[in-house]
C-alpha cells in the first residue's frame, strides 16, 4: 500500500516515456507547489499488466497512477480497477475538452457512463521507411536492373517481400525489414491482425465473437510464415526484439523498411542516438492485390486506480499531462502527443516532416474488439503465431486448434 506522501506511477518502459513522465512531474510540482514525492516504476508490457491488474494493483491502492493501452481496457474497466474520471472533468475538463482531440482517441474509454482515462500516447501503425535509400539514383537504377520496373514503395505484401530482399545487406549490418516476434502477447498479434485486415478479414464473426480460422487468417499467417523465415529479407534479430527495440534497431539504421507505430519514425527525428534523422517518411501498410490498406489504433491511457489515496491530485497531474505543452514536451521527448494540436505545430512539424499525416492515419486506423479477457485471447493468437513460424506444422491445423481454445476461454466466462 502506498505510503500518504508518496504518489506511485506505473510507468510503460521506454526511455522517451520515462524522461517526459520525470519533467512532467517536476514541472507540476514547481506550477502547483504539490509536496507529495513521485515514485515512477517502469515496466515492460508483461510486468506492467501483471502490477496493475493480475496483482490488482490499481484496485487495492498499490498505484495511483498507471499507463494502460487500450488492449488492457475492458478487462481493467469490468474489474473495477480504473476510477471514473468523468466527475473530475465535470468539475474542471483538461483545456478544449473534448474537441482538442480526435474522437478516435476518445472512444474506447468511455464504457458505461464514465469515462476511464485520458489519452496518454498514440500513432497508428503504417510503414515507416527510408526514403533516402528509395530516392536514391543508384539503387533506383539497380533495383530497374535487377527487376526490370522502377523502385517505389511497395503497395502489396509480394511488393514489399521483393523490396525488402533488394535492400538486405547482412554483411554491412544492414537489412531489407525487421519485425517484432517476441512473444508478449502484443506484437505478434498486431501483425496478424494487420495481415487479417488487408486481406479484406475481420477478427471477429457477424455475432462478434473472435474467430481466426478463416480464409484470410490462412493466407495472413502464410505470409507472415514465410517472410519471418527468409533470411534474406529479414533482421536476424526480429524475434527477440518486441516493437520498442524493433524501432532502435531501425533508428540505428538497420533496416530500410519496417510495419510499426508511428512513434517510432518520430523517435527517428528526435533520440540524440538516431543514425537516420532527416531519412525517414512514412506511408499506408502494404495490403493483398483487391484490398485496402489498414491501420491499428491501439493507444495509451493515462489512468487513476480506484484504490488510489490520492486522487484529486493524480486527476491535477494528468489534467496537466494532458495540457496543450505538456502533450508537446512529450512529443519532443520521442513519445506522440495525442492533441490535435500538436499534430499541426509547426515547430513540430519542422522537426518531424511527416506529423501531420497523423491526422490521416487516424482516418483508416480501426480498433481492436473490446473483451474483458483479451489478454488471455491475445495470449492464445500469439501462441498460432509462434507455432506457425516455429514449426512446420500446417496453417490450416494451427489456426483451427487456437480457434477450439479461443472458444474454450469464452465458454469458461
Amino acid at each position: 500500500m502506498n505510503g500518504t506522501d508518496t504518489i506511485r506511477i506505473a510507468v510503460r518502459k521506454f526511455g522517451p516515456f520515462e524522461s517526459a513522465m520525470q519533467k512532467l512531474w517536476d514541472n507540476f510540482c514547481a506550477d502547483t507547489g504539490c509536496s507529495l514525492k513521485a515514485e515512477m516504476v517502469p515496466m515492460d508490457l508483461e510486468v506492467l499488466h501483471k502490477a496493475i491488474l493480475e496483482d490488482e494493483g490499481l484496485l487495492n491502492g498499490d498505484w495511483d497512477i498507471a499507463h494502460v493501452n487500450t488492449d488492457w481496457l475492458y478487462e481493467a474497466w469490468s474489474s473495477g480497477a480504473l476510477e471514473d474520471v468523468s466527475p473530475y472533468i465535470n468539475k474542471i475538463a483538461p483545456d478544449d475538452f473534448p474537441n482538442g482531440w480526435s474522437p478516435s482517441l476518445l472512444g474506447m474509454q468511455q464504457l458505461g457512463n464514465g469515462i476511464y482515462g485520458l489519452p496518454f500516447h498514440d500513432g497508428p501503425e503504417c510503414l515507416i521507411y527510408r526514403k533516402d535509400l528509395f530516392e536514391d539514383s543508384a539503387e533506383q537504377r539497380r533495383f530497374h536492373e535487377l527487376h526490370g520496373k522502377i523502385l517505389e514503395l511497395p503497395k502489396t505484401w509480394d511488393e514489399f517481400q521483393t523490396v525488402a530482399r533488394f535492400f538486405h545487406r547482412p554483411e554491412q549490418n544492414f537489412y531489407g525489414t525487421v519485425f517484432a516476434g517476441y512473444p508478449d502477447g502484443h506484437n505478434t498479434v498486431f501483425d496478424l491482425v494487420l495481415q487479417l485486415w488487408t486481406r479484406g478479414g475481420d477478427l471477429t464473426d457477424a455475432c462478434g465473437a473472435i474467430n481466426i480460422d478463416t480464409q484470410a487468417a490462412l493466407d495472413g499467417l502464410t505470409y507472415y510464415r514465410n517472410i519471418l523465415r527468409d533470411n534474406q529479407a529479414v533482421h536476424p534479430q526480429s524475434m527477440a526484439y518486441e516493437s520498442v527495440q524493433m524501432g532502435m534497431a531501425f533508428a540505428r539504421g538497420e533496416a530500410a523498411m519496417m510495419v510499426n507505430w508511428f512513434g517510432f519514425a518520430s523517435m527517428c527525428e528526435v533520440l540524440p542516438e538516431s543514425m537516420v534523422k532527416g531519412k525517414v517518411d512514412i506511408a499506408p501498410i502494404p495490403h493483398a492485390p483487391g484490398s485496402a490498406s489498414a491501420s491499428l489504433n491501439v493507444y495509451w491511457l493515462y489512468t487513476i486506480g480506484s484504490g488510489s489515496r490520492h486522487k484529486q491530485i493524480a486527476y491535477d497531474l494528468i489534467r496537466y499531462a494532458t495540457s496543450k505543452a505538456s502533450d508537446k514536451l512529450l512529443t519532443l521527448e520521442g513519445g506522440i502527443g495525442c492533441r490535435i494540436s500538436t499534430w499541426k505545430d509547426e515547430g513540430i512539424n519542422t522537426i518531424v516532416p511527416y506529423y501531420h499525416k497523423l491526422e490521416q492515419l487516424h482516418q483508416v486506423a480501426r480498433s481492436l474488439p473490446q473483451k474483458s479477457n483479451w489478454a488471455q485471447i491475445a495470449k492464445v493468437i500469439d501462441e498460432v503465431v509462434l507455432a506457425a513460424i516455429d514449426t512446420d506444422r500446417p496453417i490450416s491445423l494451427i489456426l483451427q486448434a487456437g480457434q477450439q481454445r479461443i472458444e474454450q476461454l469464452t465458454n469458461r466466462k
